[in-house]
């Protein structure tokens, strides 16, 4: 028997198949690109992306054959929704959680709740990017498709009722949506009054781990899965990373390298939220049950890959070197002369009307500088949020590195450089997808404790020691850094 993990991010997906003896019997991925119908406007085409999940599923259900799937759960990112019909029709483009519509709807709810009011029921730090905004933009401009859906699944959820569970929410994703009282573990009575949107539209709310059905015979017989396959609910892919990483105690914390790099500390949950709330964190359900987190977040993965689009799409990397190994090995070895200000698109936490911007060009510079420099930006983007961590006393003397960006040397070697703690990358850096298995198979009995299950497919690679001269580089670059938007936020605004 094999446990079966999905991993849904905004530029790809991935599958993976796993024995019990904690071996990797089989992975797949698919990439598939942002729509952007209008500037400002960025989602994704929800059945090609679901034709992509079937295809990745499809191929290591193959691969697998021998060691047949027993149950299955799917990590996703957050925020975005599909509107679905009752008999699993796909209604519409995914709205994601990078585009701009929405921001009068979060206007309204601060003006008639007040920001700490909405923090007590729903502790997120608000913006556009949640669910609740991108609902209600629907609900005004897209009405047919707004009357026609039955439900509205965030994205493992969707992928589950695809494969022929119940429609469902997990708990770490509905937190995402900002109609989620997190005391309660449901959804938030008095936000859906305000809202008008019908609690039955969004699924009844199940703690990540909660066995929601069977994939259908149909869909099983399509995907090469055997019968009576279980479907666990998942979760958000940070909370799978986690797990995945071995994050089932308060004081570890994760660093996922994907679309979006992540910063995501476990604790218990605090005694004074609004303390929380002051140092602009938010606090989500972890997918174990008594364990909490935040997340630290840019869109670091997606400027890589535009990085990548833009200045190499005709370069063919060597026969066994992906473009991005081919890339990093034109990095300079010390801190680079430049400084990246990683608002290429709207960042969390940020007004909308910024961009982003790279300082200190001249004729002489590298395409590998303009990387590295790249790289540098979102991790320096971090430091501010590392201090806030210590002041609640969340503080970390490591991270474990996950995601396909955890693959590489140099990536992971700055940012220990750049934080001054030890990188961890784990034996598999897929963790979302080793996260959402190992919460299939704690969920359907293969384990006792999710400390059975990381001692069995949690394995230590390689430890990235900081290096102090560069770190002392980085303090001061980091110091000019803090200066890039407040000094160039009125350029940027009448840009």
């Amino acid at each position: 028997m094999s446990l079966l993990g999905i991993d849904l991010g905004t530029s790809g997906c991935k599958a993976g198949v796993f024995g019990l003896d904690g071996s990797c019997l089989a992975q797949a991925y698919r990439e598939y690109d942002m729509l952007h119908p209008q500037p400002g406007w960025s989602e994704l085409d929800s059945r090609a992306v679901w034709e992509s999940t079937k295809e990745v599923v499809a191929e290591v259900a193959a691969q697998a054959a021998n060691d047949p799937v027993t149950a299955l759960a799917v990590s996703s990112f957050g925020e975005a929704f599909v509107p679905v019909s009752k008999n699993r029709a796909i209604l519409d483009n995914s709205i994601l959680c990078v585009d701009d519509r929405g921001q009068e709807h979060i206007d309204r709810l601060v003006e008639q709740f007040g920001r700490e009011n909405i923090y007590s029921i729903n502790p997120n730090l608000l913006g556009p990017n949640y669910s609740l905004p991108k609902l209600l933009w629907l609900k005004e401009y897209r009405a047919a498709i707004y009357e026609q859906a039955d439900f509205f699944l965030l994205w493992s959820d969707f992928i589950a009722f695809m494969l022929g569970a119940e429609a469902v929410a997990n708990n770490s994703h509905a937190n995402r949506t900002l109609l989620f009282d997190l005391d309660r573990n449901d959804w938030s009575d008095e936000l859906l009054e305000w809202s008008g949107i019908p609690r039955e539209k969004l699924g009844r709310v199940v703690p990540g781990g909660t066995v929601i059905g069977t994939v259908a015979d149909a869909m099983a017989a399509e995907l090469g899965l055997p019968k009576g396959v279980h479907v666990v609910a998942g979760g958000h892919d940070q909370c799978c990373n986690a797990l995945g990483c071995g994050g089932t105690t308060a004081g570890r914390a994760v660093y996922g390298i994907g679309s979006f790099d992540c910063i995501t500390p476990m604790y218990e949950k605090p005694d004074d939220s609004l303390s929380m709330l002051r140092e602009n964190l938010n606090i989500e359900h972890h997918v174990l049950p008594g364990l909490y987190v935040s997340f630290l977040y840019n869109q670091s993965g997606l400027l890589v890959k535009w990085f990548r689009d833009t200045f190499a799409s005709a370069d063919v990397p060597p026969t066994g070197t992906n473009v991005y190994e081919y890339l990093d090995a034109e990095l300079p070895d010390d801190p680079t002369r430049l400084l990246v200000l990683p608002h290429f698109d709207p960042p969390p936490h940020h007004a909308p009307d910024t961009s982003g911007v790279v300082v200190g060009l001249k004729m002489g510079t590298t395409r590998g500088e303009i990387l590295k420099a790249v790289y540098e930006g979102t991790t320096l983007y971090f430091m501010e949020g590392m201090d806030a961590l210590r002041r609640l006393g969340i503080d970390t003397t490591e991270f474990i590195a996950s995601g396909g960006g955890a693959k590489s040397d140099a990536l992971l070697q700055i940012k220990a450089d750049i934080l001054g703690v030890p990188f961890v990358r784990p034996r598999i850096t897929e963790a979302g997808m080793l996260g959402a298995a190992m919460l299939a198979g704690l969920s359907t009995g293969v384990f006792k404790t999710a400390d059975e299950a990381v001692d069995i497919f949690v394995k230590r690679d390689r430890v990235f020691q900081p290096d102090a001269r560069r770190h002392a580089l980085y303090r001061e670059k980091h110091a000019l850094y803090r200066q890039l938007y407040p000094t160039l936020k009125p350029i940027l605004q009448n840009l």
